[in-house]
């Protein structure tokens, strides 16, 4: 009983910041139809009709109120809602509606995402809509070489042959292809650091979406950097003595001027604002204080910190440690070809599972495998088929439970229990959105029963039944297993003995240069 109380009076003493203990609750708002939301511009509607969209969700319906209502981005806006709850076009509709009055293209929104896929993503959404008032959409993730982006992004000077040209007297015409730049933060620090022509300096909007994982992750320190390059010129002739940034950055500089804006003396204007969004926002003071909040607005789903997509249903699965691949075929045999994907702890463990599953023969089911391990191409080319219904199942690492939207995914399986809720919620987080039903799986070992019990118990979900499954599937199964086994077994060593040769052969013909040089 003291323990007890003990951990409750630890959860107590945790700091909250006080613009967090009285949230804007975002359930209490009604879904709206697209026709009846105020101040919408028509050519949007249009844009909005062709993707499908009849209605706006209670998050999209809150944000649209605080941004283009009475609110009127006078706040930097905190969002934490579930997983498909419609976060993207949240942001996205608000930003596109602001720009469109935009009289001279240069780079106002930044949105700046973990992965390349969830980058890949929200590109598309923007793209959907904000050609439909003149703007333009651009992407910096490394997909393509950096002078491939860097032609899409910046328009250079066009210089008349036969003429000299100093190079100081048409820098300044470098101008900004797009009004609106989706990017992950390694090829954004890229552009900062190299591009001729890129600049911030023009930035109205910068949204930082899945903020828990960009603010636990450094990333070249591109936070601090993008919020330097945006302060006001004022503010970057006498920097804080503890900002310490490269002096490249002191040649750029910002329209920004130094001024009241109301009531908040020392705050730039015009004012840089934020939107930062997740479905597992962090409430660390020291975190949450790098972005720099003006006045923030704390937007969130009911009373509980974590909160699970409302049509989800979680089931938890027992298995014998080592038969635990056959009690997966068996529940997919039982979800009889229904859209799911399987995650695992790794993309080790994700590349053998998936070779596992393939090497039993007359499944009826298509499995892919979909992991950071593979190039970017063959990624997007899995996840179109998967989108399209020509795979089935998806054994996935976590590369895909941040954000990452799938119409139709019925089914979540987890093959390696999380240890992490916020993990959990991520993953289950990729069925049952937009209001949709699914189902949530977990197969656990007897061992770790408890241990799952505890970990649900942190966003207070105790309502996790038991599912089973036949047991003569799972014995029909393991006629193939061993020989599945032995397959697989093969397989890796084969993948082994190819990687050792690359490497030996890569290693060689650096010898082999180094000779030559030696011998110059």
């Amino acid at each position: 009983m003291r323990m007890e109380e003990a951990s409750e009076q630890k959860k107590k003493s945790v700091p909250v910041l006080p613009w967090m203990r009285t949230p804007v609750d975002v359930s209490l708002f009604d879904e709206c139809p697209l026709k009846l939301l105020p101040f919408l511009d028509p050519r949007l509607e249009v844009a909005l009709q062709n993707m499908g969209i009849t209605s706006f969700f209670p998050v999209q319906v809150a944000v649209w109120q605080e941004t283009i209502g009475p609110g009127s981005f006078e706040r930097d806006l905190c969002v934490n809602s579930p997983t498909g709850s419609g976060k993207t076009l949240a942001y996205a509709l608000p930003i596109v509606q602001m720009l469109s009055t935009r009289a001279v293209k240069c780079l106002r929104a930044l949105v700046v995402l973990p992965t390349r896929d969830l980058a890949l993503q929200v590109k598309e959404v923007f793209a959907a809509i904000a050609p439909a008032v003149g703007l333009s959409v651009g992407l910096a993730v490394g997909q393509s070489s950096i002078a491939d982006e860097i032609s899409e992004l910046v328009k250079r000077p066009k210089l008349e042959a036969g003429i000299c040209y100093d190079p100081e007297d048409f820098s300044l015409d470098f101008q900004s292809s797009v009004d609106i730049l989706v990017a992950t933060p390694g090829r954004l620090m890229d552009h900062i650091n190299n591009t001729k022509g890129f600049s911030l300096e023009h930035l109205c909007y910068l949204v930082v979406d899945e903020t828990d994982r960009l603010l636990r992750e450094a990333y070249q320190s591109w936070l601090p950097t993008v919020l330097q390059l945006t302060r006001s010129s004022d503010e970057n002739l006498f920097p804080p003595a503890s900002t310490s940034l490269p002096s490249t950055f002191g040649s750029l500089k910002t329209v920004r001027r130094f001024g009241v804006e109301r009531g908040f003396k020392g705050k730039s204007y015009p004012r840089l604002v934020k939107m930062i969004l997740s479905a597992t926002l962090t409430q660390d003071p020291s975190k949450l204080a790098q972005l720099d909040l003006h006045h923030p607005l704390f937007l969130t789903t009911g009373h509980m910190r974590y909160q699970f997509p409302e049509q989800l249903k979680s089931f938890k699965l027992i298995c014998e440690s080592k038969l635990k691949p056959l009690y997966l075929l068996a529940l997919l045999q039982t979800l009889q070809g229904e859209k799911s994907i399987v995650f695992t702890s790794s993309v080790e463990s994700t590349h053998r599972l998936c070779t596992l599953l393939n090497f039993f023969g007359d499944l009826q089911i298509k499995i892919k495998e979909y992991s950071g391990l593979q190039r970017q191409s063959i990624r997007s080319k899995t996840l179109r088929a998967f989108r399209a219904g020509e795979i089935q199942v998806l054994v996935s690492s976590d590369a895909m439970t941040r954000g990452m939207d799938v119409e139709g995914v019925r089914n979540v399986i987890n093959y390696d229990m999380p240890a992490y809720i916020k993990t959990y919620i991520h993953r289950a987080g990729r069925t049952a959105r937009a209001g949709q039903t699914g189902c949530c799986f977990t197969l656990l070992r007897k061992d770790e029963v408890k241990r799952f019990k505890k970990l649900l118990q942190k966003a207070d979900n105790n309502s996790c039944l038991v599912h089973s499954v036949p047991s003569d599937s799972i014995e029909s199964l393991r006629v193939t297993y061993s020989s599945a086994l032995e397959k697989l077994k093969e397989s890796v060593e084969s993948e082994t003995y190819k990687k050792r040769k690359i490497n030996s052969k890569s290693s060689s013909m650096g010898k082999g240069k180094k000779f030559r040089n030696s011998k110059e």
